[in-house]
């Protein structure tokens, strides 16, 4: 086996190129499965192979990528069969030629995981691990994981490694330029995630040349430890003669790739487009490139999947009112399951500017980790913020941490060994940042001195179990100062203290100090400006709380984390005194719709056909909450999950208002649009987003569904009398059928307007295939669709 701690740091690390794109050269047919050939023409694949080492790559990848359960299963492929095929193919070059490494190659399935798409997240797990048992028994070295555009699907894909192997874990995903997953996902909540699930490289592959990774590679540096792997396609792709090329040769990616190494990454290699003589000069041009030492990094971050919190800087606020303690409203919630009251609070604390939401769930008379697997899933489909899993059941916070998508903040441990026995393994698989609380196994100490030992006890214990103390947070613990005059002034010297002395970022639960006096919130909100001074890193308080929100508003622009005071003075400069909400109320239809509440949006549709016309709650309600929904998309500030969850939710409207009209709005939709995925392509992902928006913008949309001829588009749009024709494809293997089928209808419908989109085009290749529109996003497509509609 490769011993890769041999290499690491000495020398840089070389992988191959691309396999489609030599396969073709070889007759791979367009849409016909690589894998398939591991089993039927094994000397071929063993060629490339060869080729690859001979041409100085240090890893090969076995030919698996796309060797999941579904799509063998859509190839009448037995999974255990190819995958050791490809795996013992690769192992036979590497004996061959005396030296490398094979790499099992792991792809996406090609379905969106729950709540977004209909694949549960341990259906992925169990997917993955047939791969990850069947190549680690064939012999594989390491595992790649790659091609990853979800970090969710990366979180089951890599747990499926570690779970059912002992193989190295490279992890590499695929952003956009401006530095975006598909699901929204950005890079510094990429590295906190996979770095925190033992990930043991991570880096990018395919979407982008080298060049534009160039471009996002400090990003990525900044924020992990581990070694980076990047692999590039050649450039983008261009047609040329009938065929499809990319853009970067083989003497300017061997330049790209040298300014790769030196910008930090330790391992490179190609994607799509790149062949043996990429690599050949990649090899020779960056041998001996010294690797940059890696950083030791000692941030302390949280994310979910779409964005990263760090701490150390302005303070966070973690929202405290999803907790049923005190709130007899939130605990009737809890008992009728009712959770569009528990995601209205969520998104009210978001609205105020909580940073993180904590999310306890726990009643005596509930299924506890039924209920907060179903509100961490719930919540995330609507809110972009990390969550704080918060439960004294290591069992509830197994299974939520296992399910959660992203690192979370973890409510809590304590200094009990009994505690840290049960927690700290959870930490350490799942990853995450964990609150520790100084409390000991006679109680919580009295004294200064007595709760810092407490907490370099949890600090220490933690060091054993491998978990670094930038994953620990110390909460010194606030106690009434009704009930001793010297309670706060213990805890604030206790927090200083920490800090300075264990380097540590710290908590506290801040309104505990008032417990028993009226006027709570004075005491509180003057408590939490002493505590902020005193160095407070995060505050677990109500932000529909104005007196505590304006003092840490107030502390912030005093204290320089506010430049310019611009926060200051965009939450209070046309702000009218108004007295503070301390519970969500009903939303409007529009805003039920733009928050993706579906249950709302349901009511208030049906409230307001009790006195609307159907047609005046679509145009004046449910379409400008798509539109707003649709810019912010197109403007980043909100991403792929809440865009679906809004799409979910104005469906439910429309069937309130379909119901009420008596007729189905689609009839009236002055534009059928059918779409498919191309010939040979079984990815789907993108072309089914596009369905979700296109069908609730009211267009009449015929899914074909993937992996179609031309000829039954064609069918399809003369038997529909569609007046749009929507292609997707995501593999540079099948564009080419693509291209078949745009020649198709502009030779027998050339009336007919044909929209193209998938990961591996581009503006430029969809002219050169002669396409009517590209769709870069899904709300691109949507914006095209309704220029058309306007103009019949």
């Amino acid at each position: 086996m490769f011993d890769f701690n041999e290499y690491w740091g000495k020398r840089p690390l070389f992988f191959d190129g691309a396999m489609g794109t030599v396969l073709q050269e070889n007759g791979l047919r367009p849409g016909e499965a690589p894998e398939r050939w591991n089993l039927t023409q094994p000397e071929t694949i063993l060629n490339v192979h060869q080729s690859y080492l001979a041409a100085g790559a240090d890893i090969i990848t076995a030919n698996t990528f796309g060797a999941n359960p579904f799509k063998c299963r859509e190839n009448n492929i037995d999974l255990e069969a190819v995958v050791h095929a490809g795996v013992s193919v690769a192992r036979r070059a590497v004996e061959q030629a005396g030296r490398g490494a094979v790499a099992l190659d792991i792809g996406p399935n090609g379905k969106l995981l729950a709540p977004l798409g209909d694949l549960p997240f341990e259906e992925a797990v169990t997917a993955f691990a047939r791969m990850a048992r069947a190549g680690a028994a064939a012999g594989a070295d390491c595992a790649l994981i790659e091609t990853m555009g979800d970090l969710y699907e990366a979180k089951a894909a890599l747990l499926a490694v570690k779970e059912n192997t002992s193989l190295p874990a490279f992890v590499t995903m695929t952003f956009d330029q401006e530095g975006k997953l598909l699901t929204g996902g950005d890079i510094p909540a990429m590295a906190a995630v996979l770095e925190g699930l033992g990930a043991d490289v991570i880096g990018f592959n395919c979407g982008l040349g080298p060049q534009q990774m160039l471009e996002l590679l400090p990003v990525l540096r900044a924020c992990t430890s581990l070694p980076i792997l990047v692999n590039p396609n050649a450039g983008l792709p261009v047609e040329r003669e009938g065929r499809t090329y990319f853009n970067v040769g083989p003497e300017e990616f061997a330049q790209k790739m040298a300014e790769i190494l030196e910008a930090g990454a330790w391992l490179v290699g190609g994607c799509c487009g790149t062949t043996p003589e990429h690599i050949r000069k990649t090899t020779a041009r960056c041998k001996d490139i010294s690797c940059a030492p890696l950083p030791h990094l000692s941030q302390t971050v949280v994310a979910s999947g779409i964005q990263a919190v760090t701490f150390g800087e302005a303070p966070i606020i973690i929202g405290e009112r999803i907790n049923p303690t005190g709130k007899p409203r939130f605990k009737q919630a809890l008992r009728e399951g009712d959770l569009p009251y528990i995601l209205r609070e969520g998104l009210a604390q978001q609205d105020a500017g909580a940073h993180i939401l904590d999310v306890n769930v726990g009643l005596p008379e509930i299924d506890e980790a039924a209920l907060m697997g179903l509100a961490v899933s719930e919540l995330q489909s609507v809110s972009p913020l990390p969550l704080q899993i918060d439960t004294a059941d290591p069992d509830v916070m197994a299974k939520a941490m296992r399910q959660y998508n992203g690192k979370a903040l973890v409510n809590s441990v304590t200094a009990k060994s009994s505690s840290m026995d049960a927690v700290f393994p959870l930490v350490k698989k799942y990853g995450g940042v964990v609150i520790g609380l100084t409390i000991t196994e006679e109680g919580i100490p009295e004294t200064v001195q007595g709760r810092i030992d407490a907490a370099r006890r949890i600090i220490e214990a933690a060091a054993a179990y491998g978990i670094d103390k930038k994953d620990i947070i110390i909460d010194p613990l606030t106690m009434a100062v009704s009930a001793g005059q010297d309670a706060a002034r213990v805890t604030l010297e206790a927090l200083t203290r920490i800090r300075q002395e264990l380097g540590v970022y710290t908590s506290l639960g801040v309104s505990n100090v008032s417990f028993g006096l009226p006027q709570r919130e004075n005491v509180t909100a003057a408590f939490f400006l002493m505590a902020l001074q005193a160095g407070l890193n995060a505050a677990i308080l109500n932000p529909l709380s104005e007196a505590m929100m304006r003092a840490y508003r107030s502390f912030c622009a005093l204290s320089g984390f506010d430049k310019n005071c611009m926060a200051y003075i965009e939450a209070y400069q046309q702000q009218v005194q108004v007295p503070a909400h301390t519970a969500p109320v009903a939303c409007s239809l529009q805003e039920a719709v733009e928050r993706g509440l579906k249950e709302a949006a349901g009511r208030a549709a049906e409230e307001l056909a009790q006195t609307l016309p159907g047609l005046e709650i679509v145009n004046a309600h449910i379409v400008p909450a798509l539109d707003t929904v649709g810019r912010r998309f197109e403007e980043k500030t909100l991403f792929l999950p809440q865009l679906l969850m809004s799409a979910d939710a104005a469906k439910a409207a429309f069937e309130v208002v379909k119901k009420h009209l008596g007729t189905d709005s689609a009839e009236q939709s002055k534009l059928t649009i059918v779409i498919a995925t191309v010939k040979g392509d079984v990815h789907d992902i993108g072309k089914n987003i596009v369905k979700v928006l296109l069908e609730n913008y009211g267009f009449r949309v015929i899914d074909l569904g993937k992996d179609v001829p031309p000829e039954t588009v064609l069918e399809a749009l003369k038997k529909e009398n569609a007046g749009l024709v929507g292609l997707s494809a995501l593999m540079t293997t099948t564009v080419v059928n693509m291209k078949e089928t745009i020649a198709l209808l502009r030779q027998e419908a050339p009336g007919v307007k044909i929209m193209v989109g998938g990961a591996v085009l581009t503006q430029e290749y969809a002219d050169q295939i002669g396409a009517d529109f590209y769709g870069p996003d899904a709300m691109a497509s949507v914006r095209y669709a309704m220029k058309l509609a306007e103009e019949l």
